[in-house]
């Protein structure tokens, strides 16, 4: 008989949380028992999973007393370093999508098909990566494993959905006429190359993630990256314009090859090329516009798009916590 699993949602209610709940039924997890926890404020709401109804808890320090395989968290830096350790002491494997963890050098930072091969069973605290690094490093470990990558060049489109509710309500609230309440301009019919705070360096905290994000995840510290992540009024599915130079000459016939055959991957041959309306609801990293650099040698460029909700968050938790299943690790 195969083993079910006790489950933890953390941050049930948020957009990522509710994505959660929405994959795991689709994927078929195979979950024994099933929790949803939230903050104080949304104590009193229910979720419909698998045909029963739950009660959303609070979450506090004696959320995971009962026992649970795996904690799902989405509820954001703050929360993750407080009860994350907490879950992971009482026996959880904690899964966490926000960036508290993501760039300590002691927790694995994971995307399944570039680097779960990394993953033990003494590993009991994994950080999920940066929606726009999860689709980007896919296509990227591809190219690094025939040709070797010397620099990457990101500039990304991405969705609002990449900022939860409040993004998703100011495009909204945009489409009526009425002033943003969270970016700090409006976002409909506009974009603008600033996601999360800037730092002294001139770059914003996004473009320093997908920056030490790609090192960390391809095991290239001293990869040579650099990105300009703007926000655009999408509403889900975020893009990526890529460079890419390589250490080795390029086969363009044999790169085609290995993105058709990998399943992880939809390639776009010649013309066609996918968009964030292409891509949405799926779970797959997207990938076109494949082409040479004509400017340098050994360069290429492609564009990728994914699901930043599924692929770029829930998704990929999931698949970690499949992966682990699968290789005995949990």
């Amino acid at each position: 008989m195969n083993r079910r699993y006790r489950v933890a949602v953390v941050g049930a209610t948020g957009m990522v949380g509710e994505t959660f709940i929405k994959v795991l039924q689709e994927r078929a997890f195979p979950i024994s028992k099933i929790a949803f926890f939230a903050s104080s404020r949304s104590v009193g709401k229910t979720i419909d999973f698998q045909g029963n109804t739950y009660p959303v808890f609070e979450l506090t320090e004696h959320s995971f007393d009962e026992g649970f395989d795996f904690a799902l968290f989405s509820a954001g830096g703050e929360t993750s370093l407080k009860f994350a350790p907490i879950a992971a002491q009482k026996g959880a494997v904690v899964i966490d999508n926000s960036s508290a963890w993501r760039m300590k050098k002691e927790i694995p930072l994971v995307v399944p098909e570039c680097n779960g091969d990394i993953l033990t069973k003494e590993h009991t605290l994994i950080a999920n990566p940066n929606c726009s690094t999860i689709q980007s490093v896919v296509p990227l470990k591809v190219i690094d494993d025939l040709f070797g990558l010397k620099r990457v060049i990101y500039s990304s489109y991405q969705a609002v959905s990449g900022s939860g509710y409040k993004g998703v309500f100011d495009l909204e609230r945009g489409k009526k006429g009425e002033a943003p309440n969270f970016y700090a301009k409006p976002i409909y019919e506009n974009c603008f190359p600033h996601i999360d705070d800037f730092l002294d360096s001139g770059y914003t905290k996004e473009e320093k993630k997908m920056m030490d994000e790609t090192r960390k995840i391809l095991n290239l510290p001293d990869l040579s990256v650099t990105a300009t992540c703007v926000r655009i009024p999408v509403m889900v599915g975020h893009s990526v314009s890529m460079n890419v130079e390589c250490v080795r000459p390029i086969d363009l016939d044999l790169l085609k090859k290995a993105f058709q055959e990998h399943q992880g991957i939809v390639f776009y041959d010649g013309k066609s090329y996918p968009t964030p309306k292409d891509v949405a609801g799926d779970d797959l990293v997207h990938v076109g516009r494949l082409r040479r650099d004509e400017s340098t040698h050994h360069a290429l460029n492609l564009w990728v798009v994914a699901d930043n909700v599924r692929k770029g968050a829930a998704t990929n938790a999931i698949q970690i916590a499949e992966h682990m299943i699968k290789e005995g690790l949990r």
